[in-house]
C-alpha cells in the first residue's frame, strides 16, 4: 500500500470515530420527561348537614318562691339546713302555735253553742207549728219562731266558718315548702316576731330542675327560625296557630364555658310575642333537665346556644388540608379521568368533625387532592393514589393517633423489659443448691 493510500484510510477511520463519538454524545444529552408526581386523592364525604344558629344564652331557675310568714307570731323552730334540697310539703319553720290553738278551741266552743241553739229553736218551731194548726197560737208568734230557727242556722254557718279560719291560721304556724327545690338560708333568726303588719320573708326556694336558658334572636335569624318551625309542625301534622314550640320538639343545644361543643340537649318551649323595639331582638327560652345532685346548671351562667334550623341532604365535605386560596378565593385541586389536575373554585361552609362543608363547586364523584398539593399543578399530570375521606375526620385521626401512641407505648415497655437487668435474687434462686 502506498503512503498516500495509507493516509487517506487513516483520515477516514478518524472521521468515522469522531462521528460515532458525536452520535453517542447526542444520545446522552437527549431530554427524558420525568414521571408524574404522586399525589393522594379522595372523593368528598357525602352527609346530611344540619344548619345551626349559634347564640349566647343565660341560665335561669324555672321557679323562685319566697317563703313568708302568713300569720303573726314568734318564730319558734327551724327544721332544715340552709342550701339543702327539700320536697314539697316538708316542714321548714314553726311559729309559736299556742295563741292559735286557743283560738281554735274557742271557735269549736262557739260552734257547739250555735248548734245547741239551733236544736232549741228547731224544737220551738216544731211546737209553734203544732199550736198554730190547733189555733192556739197567733200567726205572729209562728213567724217569730221561724225567724229564730233561721237565725240559729245562720249562726251555725258563721261559727263553722270561724272554726275553719282558726284551723287555717293554726296550720299556717307550720311553714311548709310549697314546691320542691333548693332552699336558701334563713333570713330571720329564731325568737323574732314575724308576720306582724306584713308577711315576713323567712327564706327562699329555688327550683333548679328543669333549668331555663334565655337567649335573643335578631330579625334575620328570627325569620329563619320561624320558617323552620312552620316546616317542623307541618311535618308533624300540627296546627301552627295553636301548638306550642315544645310540642313541635324544637331542639336546642347548650355548651358551658368549660365544655367542648354543645353536649346538653333541651327543648324550645317559649318565645315572646314580639320583638323588643329597643334592641330589635326576640327573647326565646329553652328547657334543660337538671336533676343531678349537686346540679350541673346554676342560675346566672352564660352558655353557648346552638339552634338547628334546617337539614340539607347530600352535602360534600373535604378535609381542610385540601383547600387552597388565592386572589380568586378558595379552591380545590381535582384529578380528572385522564389524571390531569383541574382547579375548582368553591364556596366553603361550616366545619363538621374536622371536615369543611363545600357549598358549591364540587361534585360527589370528584377526586380531590388531599396530599401532595404542592406537587400538583392545574393542567399537569399526576400519579394519583386513592384514600377515603372518612379517614381524615377529626374523630378518625384522633382514634388513629391514640392507637399509634398505645402501640408505641407497648413497644417501649417491651423494649425496657428486655433491656432491664435480671434480678440477682431470681438468678440465685434459679441456680442449683450446690452453686448458690
Amino acid at each position: 500500500m502506498s503512503l498516500g493510500t495509507f493516509k487517506d484510510s487513516a483520515w477516514l477511520a478518524a472521521g468515522l470515530l469522531i462521528a460515532s463519538l458525536l452520535a453517542a454524545c447526542e444520545e446522552q444529552n437527549a431530554y427524558i420527561e420525568p414521571p408524574p408526581p404522586k399525589v393522594t386523592v379522595a372523593q368528598p364525604l357525602i352527609r346530611t348537614i344540619t344548619d345551626y344558629l349559634e347564640l349566647t344564652g343565660t341560665t335561669s331557675a324555672s321557679a323562685r318562691v319566697e317563703i313568708r310568714a302568713r300569720v303573726p307570731g314568734v318564730l319558734q323552730s327551724m327544721h332544715f339546713d340552709s342550701g339543702v334540697y327539700v320536697a314539697e310539703g316538708d316542714l321548714l319553720f314553726v311559729i309559736n302555735p299556742e295563741e292559735y290553738e286557743a283560738d281554735l278551741k274557742a271557735a269549736e266552743a262557739e260552734l257547739a253553742r250555735a248548734e245547741a241553739l239551733r236544736v232549741e229553736t228547731g224544737k220551738t218551731l216544731k211546737r209553734s207549728r203544732t199550736l198554730r194548726e190547733r189555733g192556739h197560737l197567733p200567726e205572729a208568734k209562728l213567724d217569730e219562731a221561724e225567724a229564730q230557727a233561721l237565725g240559729a242556722d245562720a249562726e251555725v254557718l258563721i261559727r263553722q266558718a270561724a272554726l275553719n279560719r282558726a284551723q287555717i291560721n293554726l296550720s299556717y304556724t307550720e311553714v311548709r315548702a310549697p314546691v320542691s327545690g333548693r332552699v336558701g338560708r334563713n333570713l330571720v333568726d329564731l325568737g323574732n316576731l314575724v308576720g306582724e303588719g306584713e308577711a315576713t320573708v323567712l327564706t327562699e326556694i329555688t327550683v333548679l330542675d328543669p333549668m331555663y336558658v334565655y337567649f335573643n334572636l335578631n330579625e334575620l335569624d328570627l325569620l329563619k327560625v320561624v320558617d323552620s318551625y312552620r316546616a317542623r309542625v307541618r311535618e308533624k301534622g300540627m296546627d301552627t296557630t295553636t301548638e306550642s314550640a315544645s310540642k313541635a320538639g324544637f331542639e336546642v343545644f347548650l355548651g358551658l364555658s368549660d365544655e367542648e361543643g354543645f353536649p346538653r340537649k333541651g327543648i324550645l318551649d317559649f318565645a315572646e310575642s314580639g320583638l323588643d323595639p329597643k334592641t330589635g331582638t326576640l327573647q326565646l327560652r329553652a328547657t334543660f333537665e337538671n336533676a343531678m345532685r349537686p346540679p350541673e346548671l346554676y342560675p346566672g351562667l352564660f352558655g353557648r346556644v346552638r339552634l338547628p334550623i334546617a337539614e340539607r341532604p347530600d352535602m360534600p365535605l373535604v378535609t381542610e388540608r385540601a383547600i387552597g386560596s388565592d386572589q380568586s378565593g378558595h379552591y380545590l385541586l381535582v384529578v380528572n379521568q385522564e389524571n390531569i389536575v383541574e382547579k375548582h373554585n368553591v364556596e366553603l361552609g361550616r366545619l363538621v368533625d374536622g371536615l369543611r362543608v363545600i357549598e358549591s363547586g364540587l361534585r360527589p364523584e370528584d377526586q380531590v387532592v388531599v396530599n401532595g398539593i404542592q406537587r400538583a399543578r392545574p393542567g399537569g399530570k399526576v400519579d394519583p393514589e386513592q384514600t377515603g375521606m372518612e379517614t381524615l375526620t377529626a374523630t378518625a385521626i384522633a382514634a388513629a393517633s391514640g392507637a399509634r401512641e398505645k402501640e408505641e407505648s407497648g413497644a417501649a415497655s417491651a423494649a425496657a423489659a428486655e433491656a432491664a437487668p435480671e434480678d440477682p435474687a431470681n438468678i440465685d434462686a434459679a441456680k442449683p443448691a450446690d452453686q448458690q
